[in-house]
């Protein structure tokens, strides 16, 4: 009657440690349900953009729930572009960082989970004794005082995981890594962006010097009429004065749009990962770039989850969640088991020989917060 009292109190502390390990502390995170719209105004869009009748004014479609590719930069069909953005993606430091920072997170993950397995470790050492020589017993005093003991064990140790601890821990680590592949894409998001935005603006800043350019050899043309026209007393000085404020005017502006140029060639260089002297021979004009035939319309709460600054500010916010449950549990009764196995013998050849060498130690420890 008593041993079966043992075994079914033993079943019941078993179940209820099984039922515990189901259930973990703290808050479970739950995603934010989107608005339940269908569009942006109570009226449908129009189904195409304006056009007009010059280079890239064609009238572009507007398509609802169309994916954006990832190879986005790649709709304006510009070799030159694509290439850029290539060189960028291959030597730019920013993107290695953020993968070395997202197997560091992955690695931590593996870590933590870890501690769901029993920690074993097994150890072997000799020690050099001597015995009391005629202090301790006689039959001693005739042989030699010395002799060595070795001693092989294996300790075992399992904390299980009753309030669901470790599980908030692992938790917290894999919204973590959740957070570092966010940041992986907003990097990548974020260098093809800026290279892309840094060609399109080199490209406008070249057609404004062209402009520029065409405007001042007219004016000057214009000026050298109006001082012949001068001379021959058709016209008045004041005529002539204006077009020459005029002229100055544009010849003003010519040196910043042109320093503009070459701050953003000077952005392009360090983007793609090269040294200042080390330009790249690619050159952009306006009308090389040919705009999306489609165009992608998507809901703000669809555009949210597309957006990966927005996803790792939710995994960042997962993660606090967890640590909220890995410090509730940090406050309740922490249990270890423990298991020490080994053998002891004057003789190395005779550790897993000789049975009555051999020693076998349990035990169960609490934590300082038990109850």
């Amino acid at each position: 009657m008593l041993g079966q009292w043992r075994l079914s109190r033993i079943g019941s502390v078993a179940a209820t440690v099984l039922l515990l390990a189901n259930c973990a502390v703290g808050p479970d995170f739950q995603q934010p349900a989107a608005p339940d719209v269908t569009g942006y105004a109570p009226q449908p869009l129009a189904e195409q953009t304006s056009s007009a009748d010059v280079k890239g004014g064609e009238a572009q479609r507007l398509v609802q729930d169309l994916d954006i590719p990832g190879q986005w930069w790649t709709l304006f069909h510009s070799a030159a572009l694509n290439a850029l953005v290539e060189q960028a993606l291959k030597n730019n430091p920013s993107l290695p960082a953020a993968e070395a920072a997202l197997r560091q997170a992955w690695e931590n993950v593996y870590a933590a989970e870890g501690a769901f397995f029993p920690t074993a470790v097994a150890s072997y050492s000799p020690s050099r004794n001597k015995t009391a020589t005629g202090v301790t017993f006689t039959s001693a005093s005739s042989g030699s005082p010395f002799f060595t003991l070795h001693t092989a064990q294996v300790v075992v140790t399992y904390a299980p995981d009753v309030f669901g601890g470790t599980r908030r821990q692992v938790e917290s680590l894999a919204a973590t890594t959740e957070f570092q592949r966010f940041q992986l894409e907003a990097a990548y998001l974020t260098l093809t962006s800026n290279v892309v935005a840094a060609a399109v603006q080199a490209a406008s800043l070249r057609g404004q010097i062209a402009a520029t350019e065409e405007i001042i050899k007219i004016e000057t043309q214009s000026l050298g009429i109006l001082r012949k026209q001068l001379e021959l007393g058709q016209v008045a000085g004041a005529d002539v004065a204006a077009v020459e404020a005029t002229l100055a005017q544009a010849q003003v502006t010519l040196s910043p749009l042109q320093k503009q140029l070459a701050v953003q060639r000077d952005l392009l260089t360090a983007l793609i990962g090269r040294l200042p002297s080390q330009e790249p021979a690619e050159k952009f004009e306006l009308a090389s770039l040919q705009l999306p035939q489609d165009l992608p319309v998507s809901l703000p709460s669809k555009l949210v989850e597309q957006r990966p600054d927005i996803q790792s500010a939710e995994a960042q916010l997962h993660a606090a969640g967890a640590q909220i449950g890995v410090a509730i549990a940090a406050q309740l009764p922490q249990f270890t088991l423990t298991g020490n196995a080994g053998t002891t013998a004057n003789q190395i050849g005779q550790l897993f020989v000789t049975p009555g060498n051999r020693f076998l130690v349990r035990g169960r420890q609490h934590g300082a917060n038990d109850l």
